[in-house]
């Protein structure tokens, strides 16, 4: 079964093939993704990265978390599914 992993403290100039060659240091990588602002395209700090099976996964917690890279200090734990949001309130338009 794959184990998807939240990594968090990422370099914001850290590309998706940088980050998919150190996890690929512990196992078989399925997919990686690092989420970026919207509006601006810049990387938040933080992405995903998915394993085929859950003992490579575990074995990049063990051997990543807490560890730096780009100069900074990152966090790995396995990914928790998506919260619902409440729906967004439609904003009046005002008189302007």
């Amino acid at each position: 079964m794959a184990k998807r992993l939240y990594i968090g403290g990422l370099p914001y100039s850290t590309t998706e093939d940088e980050l998919r060659a150190l996890f690929a240091e512990v196992g078989s990588v399925t997919s990686v993704k690092i989420i970026t602002d919207k509006f601006t395209g810049r990387s938040r700090g933080f992405g995903f990265v998915e394993f085929a099976n859950d003992a490579d996964g575990d074995a990049a917690i063990e051997r990543f978390h807490d560890s730096e890279f780009g100069g900074r200090k990152l966090t790995v734990n396995e990914a928790r599914p998506m919260e619902e949001r409440a729906p967004r309130r439609e904003r009046p338009m005002g008189d302007m």
